[in-house]
C-alpha cells in the first residue's frame, strides 16, 4: 500500500482539502486498510495502539457518510455516536471531528462527567450529527430523557480494553441496548482480553478485522533484565531494589487493579513515597496521582497497563514489571515509559513460576533474550493481612535492606559488578532480624 493516497481511498474533496491544510499527505496503515472497509458498510474490529492514526480511520468515513446522506439533525438524537473511556480522550476525538469536518455542514458535541451538564443538555436539545461521550454521563442524560440513540447508525467504541479496566463494560452493554439494530459498529482496542472478545462477538456483525502491529518492537536504549523470583518474595525484592536511590523515578506495573493497590500499600508501609493509578480511581484521583509523579512529589507510580496508556513523563529512570503482562505487546508499551527524549533507561522484570510462558512470548516478540539477574539475599518484609499465604509465601515480620542486587549474568563484568553488588552496601542488617534466602526455581524456560 505504498502508493495509497487519501484521494485514492475515495474521500471527498472537502475532506481532502482539510487533510492537506493540516499537513496530512499519506494515510497510515490503519487508515489505508480501514477506510475502504467502512465505505463498504462493514462492521470493524480494529486492533491498534494509540498513535497509529485510528481516530482519523473512523472519523473520516463517518463524516463522509453523514454528509452524503443529508438529514437535518433532530433534537436529542445524534446520527453517530463515539464512546471513549476518559474525558481527555473524548475531547481529543471531538476536536478531531471538528477539524476534519470543518468544510462540511455537520455539527458535533462532546459530553463527559465531572462538569455541569447544562451546556451539554442545551447542545443535545439543538440537535447534533456526531456525539462523542463517556459512558457514565451518556447513560445519565439518557435516563433523564435528554438523549435518544435510536437514530445512531454509526457507532464507535474506542479503547474498549481501557473501558473494561475502568469498569465501564456493563454501561457499554446498556448503551448498546438503546441503539438501533441496523447500524455500523466499530470497536477499537489495543489488546483483546476475553471480556472484550466477548463484547465484540455480541455487538459486531461479521466484522472485518484490521490489526496493526506496534511500530517499534522493542526500545533499544532500554536495558532489560529479569529476576526469577517466587510470587511470595516479590515484595521483598521490590523493597531491596528501591533501597537504591539510583531508582529515582520509577513506574511499577501490575496486571490487575487489586495487585496495584496491594503493591502501593506495601510501599506506603515501607516508607516509599508512591502513588497509584488504575481503573477504580476517579478521574480526579488519577490526574492528581500523575501530577504528583510528574512534579517529583511521588518517587514511584504504581499502574495497571490500561490506566497508564497515554502517560508521558520525562525522566523515568526505571520500569519495574512486578508482574509480567500476559500480552507481549503490553511489555513493549511498558518499557517504553523509560528511555525517552534520547536518554537511557532500565526495565526490571519479576518472573514467577507461572509467568515463564509470558516471558517466552515477550522474548519471541522482541527477539531479545532478557539478562538474568540473581535475586540474592532478600530482606524481611511485613506481610499485609494474609498476603504471604495468598501469594504462596509465609507471613514475615521485620524490616531491613539487602546487600545488593546480586551479580548480573551475561551482561559484562563492569556493569554486572557495579550495578549488581554495589547497590545497598552499608544499609546493614537490622538488629534482631534473620535473613532468609529466597526460594529458588531453576532454569529459564523450563516450563
Amino acid at each position: 500500500m505504498t502508493d495509497v493516497t487519501f484521494a485514492s481511498l475515495g474521500l471527498a474533496e472537502p475532506i481532502l482539502k482539510v487533510l492537506a491544510a493540516e499537513g496530512y499527505h499519506k494515510p497510515t496503515p490503519i487508515q489505508a486498510r480501514s477506510i475502504p472497509l467502512l465505505f463498504e458498510g462493514k462492521d470493524l474490529l480494529g486492533l491498534a495502539q494509540t498513535g497509529t492514526g485510528k481516530t482519523a480511520a473512523f472519523a473520516l468515513p463517518i463524516l463522509q457518510a453523514l454528509s452524503l446522506r443529508r438529514e437535518a439533525p433532530l433534537p436529542k438524537s445524534p446520527r453517530a455516536l463515539v464512546l471513549a473511556p476518559t474525558r481527555e480522550l473524548a475531547l481529543q476525538i471531538w476536536q478531531s471531528f471538528e477539524t476534519y469536518g470543518r468544510n462540511l455542514r455537520l455539527s458535533s458535541t462532546v459530553i463527559y462527567g465531572g462538569v455541569g451538564h447544562g451546556n451539554q443538555i442545551r447542545a443535545l436539545r439543538e440537535g447534533v450529527d456526531v456525539l462523542v461521550a463517556t459512558p457514565g454521563r451518556l447513560l445519565d442524560l439518557a435516563s433523564e430523557g435528554h438523549l435518544r440513540l435510536n437514530r445512531a447508525t454509526h457507532v464507535v467504541l474506542d479503547e474498549a480494553d481501557r473501558m473494561f479496566d475502568m469498569g465501564f463494560i456493563r454501561d457499554v452493554r446498556k448503551i448498546v441496548d438503546l441503539l438501533p439494530k441496523t447500524r455500523q459498529t466499530l470497536l477499537f482496542s489495543a489488546t483483546m482480553p476475553p471480556e472484550i472478545r466477548s463484547l465484540a462477538n455480541a455487538i459486531l456483525k461479521e466484522p472485518a478485522r484490521v490489526e496493526i502491529a506496534p511500530k517499534q518492537v522493542t526500545v533499544e536504549r532500554v536495558e532489560q533484565r529479569v529476576y526469577f523470583v517466587e510470587q511470595g518474595d516479590k515484595r521483598a525484592l521490590l523493597s531491596k531494589l528501591l533501597a537504591d536511590e539510583a531508582l529515582s523515578r520509577v513506574i511499577i506495573f501490575t496486571r490487575t487493579k487489586h495487585r496495584a493497590n496491594r503493591v502501593a500499600d506495601h510501599l506506603d508501609r515501607a516508607g516509599v513515597n508512591s502513588t497509584a493509578i488504575h481503573g477504580n480511581k476517579s478521574q480526579n484521583a488519577r490526574q492528581k496521582a500523575l501530577e504528583d509523579f510528574r512534579a517529583g512529589k511521588a518517587r514511584v507510580l504504581v499502574a495497571t497497563d490500561i490506566a497508564a496508556r497515554g502517560i508521558d513523563v520525562d525522566g523515568v529512570t526505571h520500569v519495574i514489571n512486578f508482574e509480567l503482562p500476559n500480552e507481549p505487546e503490553s511489555y513493549v508499551h511498558r518499557i517504553g515509559r523509560t528511555a525517552r527524549a534520547g536518554s537511557a533507561g532500565i526495565a526490571l522484570s519479576f518472573c514467577g513460576r507461572d509467568e515463564r510462558a509470558f516471558l517466552r512470548d515477550i522474548e519471541r516478540l522482541t527477539r531479545k533474550t532478557l539478562i538474568v539477574t540473581e535475586v540474592g539475599t532478600l530482606p524481611k518484609v511485613e506481610a499485609a493481612n494474609d498476603e504471604g499465604r495468598r501469594e504462596g509465601g509465609p507471613q514475615r515480620r521485620g524490616q531491613g535492606h539487602g546487600n545488593g542486587h546480586g551479580k548480573t549474568h551475561g551482561h559484562g563484568q563492569g556493569h554486572g559488578q557495579g550495578h549488581g553488588q554495589g547497590h545497598g552496601q552499608g544499609h546493614g542488617k537490622p538488629r534482631g532480624a534473620r535473613r532468609k534466602k529466597p526460594r529458588r526455581f531453576e532454569a529459564r524456560h523450563a516450563a
